[in-house]
């Protein structure tokens, strides 16, 4: 039995398939699987896409600190509970330090896991389907980091 997630892997596949569209918007395809009646909400499924909702907009919550650094106001760490991984959200304002330090590891380790996947991703590409010149991909983000540090500054 495919997971939910091939399941709608499969829906998108499908939608690229029948409209012999290549290039869409997920809500695009979103519409085309409701109206298609592929996919509808489930009752059960309602805490977990408010769940998800309310992690998206922690995520995107932003608070000025007392240096003037625009910083994200919530953070979470994934910790084990019972021998179930579980998602903790807590506000930097008032989290552990202990919180923090498992939070900023995490999101560390998913950056790491981001630019492995990114140049898995050029490298295929470019041995595969590039016939042009190939593009290359710098994972050092030291000069990035002092540029947008001195830009932040002179504002």
């Amino acid at each position: 039995m495919a997971t939910y997630s091939e399941q709608l892997q499969q829906i998108a596949n499908k939608y690229m398939r029948e409209t012999g569209i290549t290039t869409a918007t997920s809500r695009e395809i979103g519409a085309w699987a409701i109206e298609k009646g592929l996919w509808a909400p489930q009752p059960s499924a309602l805490i977990r896409q408010c769940a998800e909702e309310l992690s998206r907009a922690m995520r995107e919550e932003y608070v000025t600190d007392p240096q003037g650094r625009r910083v994200r106001a919530k953070h979470v760490a994934t910790v084990d509970r019972a021998g179930e991984q579980m998602p903790l959200w807590a506000d930097i304002r008032s989290a552990s330090r202990e919180h923090m330090q498992v939070a900023f590891q995490q999101r560390r380790q998913q950056i790491v896991g981001d630019c492995r996947q990114l140049k898995a991703d050029v490298d295929s590409y470019n041995e595969n389907y590039n016939s042009g010149q190939a593009i290359q991909m710098v994972l050092d983000f030291t000069e990035d980091i002092e540029e947008l540090e001195a830009f932040s500054a002179a504002r």
